[in-house]
């Protein structure tokens, strides 16, 4: 046949997997016996490329370390640091700038991991191919394949390329990183439908797939970017990553920040100027300090280590963390998009039905191990009783090549995973596998092949009789039968009836198999012409891979949070509903496949996103756009997936999250966190952990701000007023430094405050200065400033004291009053004025110590006392302090008890955590939680449009 000159837009816009193989030969101008020519395959490689994905730009390590800097408060930082160095201050400036590179420093380093994603899809792709090239089989590397190409595939290769098969024997191939299907997929070289999914052209083997069992041969059609595996490498890199709740709360938080300390600096520069008549000079220090006092320059410090004790919980409860910011977003999770294989459920393939002519029979028990009975009609029964219902499982059981065996505990499965369910099934049914083979030895076998379409053995007992027993596709083996079982006799088959029941099962979720048997005379050999005819149906298994238990009591436990359950997998549209619904998942009275997805544009697809929760045959661009639909919608998504498909979609999530096991280096380097254990209970484990680090960072927040407050309320107020500073720059900075980053990394280690998981998610929109946190500020602020400041004009007044003593006396109280304040804040609430308040956390009363031994050296030591201009007080002036500091503690308990007792304007009942979820009931009938008690302001006017 004579090559043909093809163009890339002719060959990318054929349906290859529809065309028969003939019309495949011909249009792509090769013959299968010789394979391409030299001319050819250089002339393709020009058009085509060559047959690896393109690597996408990445940033130097340079620029991705500068973009570290590109954040407001980090700019206000350098700018302070800056000025401070300008003015001669050393000191501040040193320890401004070391806080800047070290937040500068763990955000390269988490960046850098998440580069690595391209890299991992491309390591799937296989670096060895067999051609056949001027009618020889040769080993070429896979990069130089083009299309045209006719491959050899055998069990255990990596396809080089996507492939359109010509000819195949018995051909499977593991699709599940490319489909999300858990079992191997059975391979044709008839043409399908064209507008079958992916997981079902099963006339194409695809780029990155392995071949599991039998041989193939194929001609390539698509090589590169132009392949499936590429296209999905392309979307990963256009994919834009979304902002986590966190950066954008931070964002708002810093802008604020920066508008106020500038605001307040330019208002007492110009007050001292204007009004005092005041040296300009003198006013710039001046406002200088107060933006020194007033920039948080632990929070950045304390915020990293809040999240990185919440990466090591999660750790210990099987939630591996790749990137900081995704522990607090956890916290804000409102749905959560799972894959169904391996996560949702067991990834153990389980025989829950036995059906004969008589009995629908349900076998107790999930997974390998073979523990559990059977019922009919709800009732325990003996299988042993019924005839055909037992003859059926030793079929299952004879004609099979699996072997389920024991290893400590585990019962570990050896073959196909349906196979291994039916050994499970003969075990539980009392049959030892090694007896009955012993019994009735196989003679001979047909294997299973996708052409026929089931399994046949020749076995024969020790009577001298011989049996052929046959399992497979029900409307094939109906087929080969003319008879059914009844108890032994064996009468017309009622086809109608079996088809019947068939549907009934497959309703369930379930996969169908027969069984059927015949009794031959003298056969020593097995030939598909002793196979195909003649039998008596016996009973029909159906299988599935059943939910997790845990799943199914975590799934309860999000909707209790307020958090919505979607399922999104490539499975059957039939068994993700019957899936979903054991799981107890809500909006289940429909299964939307992917092929409806793309008939529907954006508006639409929102509305099916909020009225659906199972979503199947789901390819890549399928779950990307899912994830982006409930993100327009306002939902903050967490979504699951193991398969280089799913990496998309990950890197598109609020959360993606990975599997540990089963999952492709793809999938994990695309994610923000890792299920170490594949199970999606762990999922909500985490998202507990993530509202617990949410509170304690509030709770940080809410320690640090008010000492800026007070430190800034000191200069501004004594500029104003026209005294002498109270506080020195330097000062104020250290007082930053030992707090915040002492005393208010103790918050990291903080248990959940009142049962988290019956609270609804935070709203993405609430901004980390709420009303209630101004006013702590505000009330704490003055609270400091009354009593640091007042000790220092009192100090200054009584005349026997010098400047430098005063100043240490009000850096003193100001620690005093935040190590009492640190107390208060460890409930929001709640009082803490208990044992539990006071001593319940270790690391807080290790900072205590900590930040008090700073300060003895802060006033004892000479090289200190030359440094920062202190001067060591005596006993009755630390008495003084300390009393500061009980005074600020006793207050702010006064103001939680109005709080609690609902006499606080700012505080109301869902914030005291006495108001649950806001309850509705589902379609289902049962409970649930109203979304609009989880969503911003503008999605709950837009729920209510909705509804009207």
């Amino acid at each position: 046949m004579a090559e043909k000159s093809l163009s890339r837009d002719e060959v990318r816009g054929r349906d290859w997997h529809a065309l028969p193989p003939g019309e495949v030969v011909g249009a792509l101008g090769v013959d299968p016996e010789i394979g391409l020519d030299d001319a050819t395959i250089e002339e393709r490689r020009r058009v085509f490329g060559a047959n690896a994905l393109t690597p996408a730009s990445q940033r130097t390590s340079l620029q991705r370390f500068l973009s570290q800097f590109n954040n407001l408060f980090i700019y206000l930082l350098l700018v302070a640091g800056a000025i401070t160095a300008a003015l001669g201050e050393w000191i501040d400036a040193g320890v401004i700038f070391g806080v800047v590179f070290i937040i500068a420093i763990i955000g390269f380093i988490q960046e850098g991991r998440a580069e690595k994603a391209l890299e991992s899809v491309r390591g799937m792709l296989s670096t060895k191919a067999w051609a056949i090239r001027g009618k020889r089989r040769r080993e070429i590397a896979a990069d130089r394949l083009v299309v045209g190409d006719v491959v050899v595939l055998d069990a255990g290769d990596r396809v080089p390329a996507d492939v359109r098969l010509i000819r195949v024997k018995n051909l499977q191939a593991q699709e599940a990183a490319l489909t999300g299907e858990s079992t191997a997929v059975e391979k044709t070289s008839d043409a399908v439908e064209k507008e079958a999914e992916l997981g079902d052209r099963v006339s194409m083997a695809y780029s990155g797939t392995v071949v599991t069992a039998g041989q193939g041969i194929g001609i390539v059609v698509a090589v590169g970017d132009d392949t499936q595996i590429g296209r999905i490498s392309g979307m990963l890199s256009e994919v834009e990553k979304t902002r986590t709740p966190l950066m954008e709360r931070l964002d708002g938080f810093t802008k604020l920040l920066s508008v106020v300390i500038v605001g307040v600096a330019l208002l007492t520069f110009a007050v001292g100027v204007l009004v005092w008549g005041r040296d300009w000079g003198e006013m710039f220090l001046a406002a200088v300090s107060i933006a020194v006092a007033a920039i948080p320059e632990g929070l950045p410090a304390v915020m990293t280590v809040t999240l990185a004790i919440g990466v090591e919980r999660m750790a210990r409860r099987n939630a591996v963390i790749r990137r900081l910011p995704a522990v607090e977003t956890l916290g804000s999770v409102t749905t959560i998009c799972a894959d169904k294989t391996g996560t949702l459920t067991r990834n153990e393939m389980t025989a829950k039905t036995v059906r004969t002519a008589k009995d629908d029979i349900e076998a107790e028990g999930v997974g390998y191990a073979p523990h559990g009975g059977f019922l009919g009609g709800g009732e325990a029964i003996e299988i042993e009783a019924r005839a055909s219902a037992l003859e059926a499982i030793r079929i299952g059981l004879l004609c099979n090549d699996a072997s389920v065996e024991q290893e400590g505990d585990e019962w570990k499965p050896e073959g196909d995973p349906t196979e291994a369910a039916l050994v499970v099934l003969a075990r539980k049914a009392g049959l030892d596998p090694e007896r009955e083979k012993e019994e009735r030895p196989r003679r001979d076998v047909i294997p299973f092949s996708s052409e026929r379409r089931y399994m046949a053995t020749l076995v024969h007992d020790h009577e001298g009789q011989r049996f052929v027993y046959v399992k497979g596709a029900p409307e094939r083996v109906l087929d080969m039968c003319t008879h059914e079982d009844r108890d032994g006799e064996s009468v017309p088959l009622d086809r109608a009836a079996w088809e019947a029941w068939a549907e009934e099962i497959a309703a369930r979720g379930q996969r169908l198999l027969a069984a059927a048997r015949k009794k031959v005379e003298g056969l020593d050999e097995l030939t598909e012409a002793d196979a195909e005819s003649g039998f008596v149906l016996v009973g029909l298994y159906g299988l599935i891979d059943p939910p997790r238990d845990e799943a199914i009591a975590s799934v309860a436990i999000c909707h209790e949070a307020g958090i919505g359950v979607k399922m999104i997998t490539g499975d059957h549209a039939l068994t993700a509903k019957a899936v979903a619904q054991a799981l107890g998942l809500r909006k289940t009275e429909r299964a939307v496949t992917g092929r409806e997805l793309e008939g529907l544009d954006d508006d639409a697809l929102r509305g099916i996103v909020r009225d659906t929760d199972v979503f199947a045959r789901a390819s890549p661009e399928h779950k990307l756009r899912l994830v982006r639909a409930l993100q327009e919608e306002g939902e903050v998504v967490a979504m699951t997936g193991d398969g280089v498909n799913d990496a998309p979609a990950l890197k598109r999530a609020n959360v993606g999250i990975s599997m540990g096991k089963k999952g492709t280096e793809a999938a994990r380097e695309a994610s923000e966190m890792v299920l170490a254990d594949d199970n999606f209970a762990s999922i909500e484990k985490a998202v507990e952990e993530g509202r617990t680090v949410y509170d304690n960072l509030r709770k940080a927040i809410l320690f640090i701000l008010p000492t800026n407050a007070a430190q800034a309320l000191i200069v501004v107020t004594a500029i104003l007023a026209g005294l002498t500073l109270p506080v020195t720059p330097v000062q104020i900075l250290w007082v930053n430094m030992i707090t915040a980053v002492t005393l208010g990394i103790a918050f990291a280690w903080e248990k959940a405050e009142g049962d988290l998981m019956r609270r609804p998610p935070h709203p993405v929109e609430e901004p980390l200065l709420t009303g209630f946190v101004i006013w702590r500020v505000a009330f704490v602020g003055v609270l400091l400033l009354v009593g640091a400041g007042g000790l220092f004009l009192w100090a200054e007044a009584d005349g026997s004291m010098t400047q430098a003593y005063a100043r240490t006396m009000a850096v003193n109280a100001l620690v005093m009053g935040q190590i009492f304040y640190l107390l208060n804040t460890r409930y929001f609430y709640a009082s803490s004025a208990s044992a539990e308040g006071i001593f319940g956390n270790r690391v807080a009363l290790i900072a205590i110590g900590a930040c008090i031994l700073f300060q003895l050296a802060f006033m004892y030591l000479p090289i200190m006392n030359l440094l920062f201009e202190t001067q060591p007080l005596d006993l009755g002036a630390w008495a003084l302090t300390i009393g500061v500091g009980i005074a600020v503690f006793a207050i702010v308990e006064l103001e939680k008890l109005a709080a609690r007792r609902g006499l606080h304007p700012l505080v109301s009942a869902a914030d005291r955590g006495e108001a649950k979820p806001a309850r509705r009931i589902a379609s289902d009938g049962t409970p649930g939680v109203d979304p609009s008690a989880r969503m911003p302001q503008k999605e709950t006017e837009r729920a209510g449009a909705r509804e009207e």
